[in-house]
């Protein structure tokens, strides 16, 4: 206590940083290796939402880019659970629709297709041949990576254009050459690059619609329809597609946007995260705990220290404060380091798969907040206890 009619002298906020940094700084080993322990917690938590981030937004930048206009028409099921199928005529009927811009159409064939004749019938490598129309690289905004796309006269005959992963898998990066399909050899007249929204066709041997009848025994019946139209028409569009593809059964008629299950991924991604985020806090109550660990016995190894302060007049008070701001320091440090290395893991991360890198900043104020929460809590106990010390009791230990 202070002798009667003196007021003891209160700390300043440099004061108290200057004090708390020299606690720290007496066992600079012992400091780091605890800050540690938060620095990892906060790392996995802001890589976590940083990396969940930047890839909600490639999805959202590739839903953009590729459209929300595109509808696919598939068969469903008969009444009594059999495959329907779509009529020949499902391409025109549906390019009659008024608000309909394109319309192309593949047909699954029975045919397989081969690097050489040389390989076995059974070794398909799960690369599907279809028919295409000519309208189908325009419908899906696809691009050729080399040689060209099937038009009316190619079309007719044994040509065949790869999809990114079948010339991947046949062992195809440009146009030429020749596959065994279908029992005979076609000539290989493009490769195309990866089709965002359609990735089925980028496992397929295309072969154009005429080409499938004449060789590969194609009955003409599509399998897939795929139509874009207008942003503001789709849902009018896609309310009337079933019936005017099938008017009789249109129960039968499977109608869907393939940028829904992109959209639905991107909002999946938080199911995810949330538990990376539970590890992540893990991590950090962890460490919360390496820091009460080292303020308990950094005040039983200064009780000599606090019973001399005492002595000389520091108060309770200014004694609590002290071990208080030294735990704040000490996760604030481990805080700031978890926060860049969570920077630089995220920003490394993305630029390795070509994502826009997403850190918010809610994040990285919440990780900071969740620092010093946790400073608080873990060094509430071990400044009350050396707060407690009477001065001759912490004298007479040493």
């Amino acid at each position: 206590m202070s002798a009667p009619g003196l007021t003891p002298a209160r700390l300043g906020g440099r004061d108290v940083v200057r004090v708390g940094f020299g606690g720290l700084r007496a066992r600079p080993a012992r400091a780091v290796l605890s800050a540690l322990g938060i620095a990892i917690g906060i790392a996995t938590m802001v890589a976590v939402i940083g990396i969940s981030s930047s890839s909600k937004e490639e999805l959202l930048r590739r839903i953009d880019r590729l459209g929300t206009n595109l509808l696919t028409v598939t068969p469903g099921d008969t009444l009594f659970g059999e495959g329907a199928e779509l009529p020949a005529s499902a391409p025109a009927m549906v390019a009659r629709i008024g608000p309909v811009t394109a319309v192309g159409a593949t047909g699954a064939t029975d045919a397989t297709v081969r690097r050489t004749d040389r390989i076995p019938k059974e070794v398909t490598g799960g690369i599907a041949v279809q028919a295409a129309t000519p309208e189908l690289l325009r419908t899906l905004d696809a691009t050729v990576r080399s040689g060209g796309w099937l038009n009316a006269g190619t079309a007719r005959h044994p040509g065949v254009v790869l999809g990114s992963e079948a010339a991947r898998r046949l062992g195809f990066d440009r146009a030429g050459g020749r596959v065994w399909l279908g029992g005979r050899w076609f000539t290989v007249l493009g490769v195309l690059d990866p089709a965002g929204l359609a990735p089925e066709i980028d496992r397929s041997a295309l072969v154009g619609w005429e080409a499938a009848r004449r060789h590969l025994g194609f009955g003409g019946r599509p399998t897939t329809v795929y139509e874009r139209s207008a942003d503001a028409s789709v849902a009018a569009v896609r309310d009337v597609l079933a019936r005017t593809v099938n008017p009789e059964n249109p129960e039968e008629v499977q109608v869907s946007r393939p940028s829904d299950a992109l959209e639905a991924r991107a909002a999946a991604a938080g199911a995810f995260t949330g538990l990376l985020l539970g590890l992540g806090a893990v991590a950090l109550l962890v460490g919360g705990v390496g820091v009460a660990n080292t303020m308990v016995i950094s005040v039983l190894e200064r009780r000599r220290e606090i019973g001399l302060r005492r002595s000389l007049g520091a108060t309770r008070g200014q004694v609590r404060v002290q071990f208080l701001a030294e735990s704040l320091l000490l996760s604030a440090f481990g805080g700031v380091a978890g926060v860049l290395l969570g920077t630089a893991v995220t920003v490394g991360f993305t630029l390795y798969r070509g994502w826009p890198p997403v850190v918010p900043g809610w994040a990285l104020g919440g990780a900071l907040a969740a620092t010093l929460a946790i400073g608080a809590v873990a060094g509430l106990y071990p400044a009350m206890r050396a707060a407690r010390l009477p001065p001759t009791t912490a004298l007479a230990t040493v």
